[in-house]
């Protein structure tokens, strides 16, 4: 078996948050980097490439980055950018205010739909603003419930940066709305032991079909296409950073055995476990 590529798991961060400011910096990754926390890159002026899972992607001035906890990124040479990098962990989040809780669900649990941002010139300056405050409050001497209002400013962050993603949030019925964003947490906890729609439906109490209908009124996709592109998407990282074979990754994604699991991976990406496997290891080589 070929051995697989080199993978650099993020290390711990205190408290489960860190934010840091950026002036001109390098961002070259020598290997492939898991992370263990969500995180913000706000690129006020920059240039480069930033590949995430296997999505490469122009690093550009005005835009934001969204990358999730198990995600698997490399910035390519070179890749200089202004602006912040913001980490935050589960827990970390847990201390914003309730009324932002779904903020992250839209944001984070369907991480490939919202990978990037592109900020107009107020959006900008807004966003700007918000994290140098953040930054400020983050670096001064700790004092009792320090935490709680960085949370609360992070709220600020993710509510904006939320209503940006959904412009049309205003046309969904607010219900169908809701129940999408329940829908996205559990896929987030369940994807790996739940494959089918009526799985999802009926912890919902609501049929598969309208889960479909509201996936699709919400983010134009339905509700089995973002459930097979989360298996697809840990698929791939297992294939590539990690030297399970492949009957090992199948039955750890739930499949009832390997050629359900080729077959499904095949019909999604045109290559076989194999072949793909194969074509990243050289490319790691």
């Amino acid at each position: 078996m070929k051995s697989a590529i080199k993978l650099f798991v993020e290390t711990a961060i205190s408290n489960s948050f860190y934010i840091t400011r950026l002036d001109n910096a390098a961002l070259d990754t020598v290997a492939p980097n898991l992370l263990s926390y969500h995180r913000i890159l706000l690129v006020e002026h920059g240039s480069g490439k930033l590949t995430v899972d296997d999505n490469t992607l122009e690093v550009v001035g005005q835009k934001m980055f969204l990358l999730a906890k198990g995600q698997v990124y490399t910035f390519h040479q070179p890749s200089i950018v202004t602006g912040y990098v913001l980490s935050f962990g589960d827990c970390f989040w847990e201390k914003a205010p309730g009324s932002a809780s779904n903020c992250k669900a839209v944001l984070f649990n369907n991480a490939v739909a919202n990978q990037s941002l592109q900020l107009t010139n107020s959006e900008l300056s807004e966003f700007s603003f918000l994290f140098r405050t953040l930054f400020d409050e983050f670096v001064k001497t700790h004092y009792t419930n320090q935490m709680d209002a960085l949370a609360a400013y992070l709220k600020i962050i993710m509510i904006k940066a939320a209503n940006i993603n959904i412009t049309e949030e205003a046309t969904f019925d607010s219900q169908d709305y809701v129940l999408y964003r329940k829908f996205l947490d559990l896929l987030s906890s369940q994807y790996k032991t739940r494959h089918e729609v009526s799985d999802y439906a009926k912890m919902l109490a609501i049929t598969a079909r309208r889960l479909s209908d509201l996936c699709k009124r919400c983010c134009n996709r339905t509700a089995k296409v973002i459930i097979n592109g989360q298996l697809v998407a840990e698929a791939k990282r297992s294939l590539q950073f990690s030297s399970s074979p492949v009957k090992e990754i199948a039955y750890l994604l739930n499949f009832k055995s390997p050629e359900q699991f080729s077959h499904f991976f095949k019909k999604n990406t045109n290559f076989s476990p194999a072949m793909y496997r194969d074509h990243f290891v050289k490319i790691g080589a």
